[in-house]
């Protein structure tokens, strides 16, 4: 079973810097778009940023051209830096294909607190 593994979230200041890693697998990473999302508490998951297989990529609105989603073809690997983050960015993060067709990860938290 694909199990996707996400990292690179943590706690960081109002105005911080992250960088999110996404390990889909190989196949997975080499035959789908894959997208960023993320779930605050007592919200709806939402889709924050993905990216086609061609490299083509869309952010949602609410990023405002602060967070950046980039595929690795050497480490099949979709990183997501966020930068300018603002406590309403705190969440967990997913990863997952563009729409979302495999179980998703654990995910990886992100606190945006001073």
């Amino acid at each position: 079973q694909v199990q996707l593994v996400e990292s690179g979230g943590g706690l960081v200041q109002p105005g911080g810097r992250l960088r999110l890693s996404c390990a889909p697998g190989t196949m997975i990473f080499r035959d789908n778009t894959i997208g960023w999302y993320r779930q605050a508490p007592g919200k709806e998951r939402e889709l924050v940023a993905s990216i086609t297989t061609f490299g083509l990529a869309i952010s949602a609105g609410f990023t405002r051209g602060r967070f950046t989603i980039a595929r690795d073809s050497a480490q099949s690997t979709v990183s997501l830096l966020m930068d300018d983050l603002e406590p309403e960015d705190t969440a967990i993060y997913y990863c997952n294909t563009e729409p979302p067709l495999i179980p998703w990860g654990q995910g990886t938290q992100v606190t945006v607190s001073s």
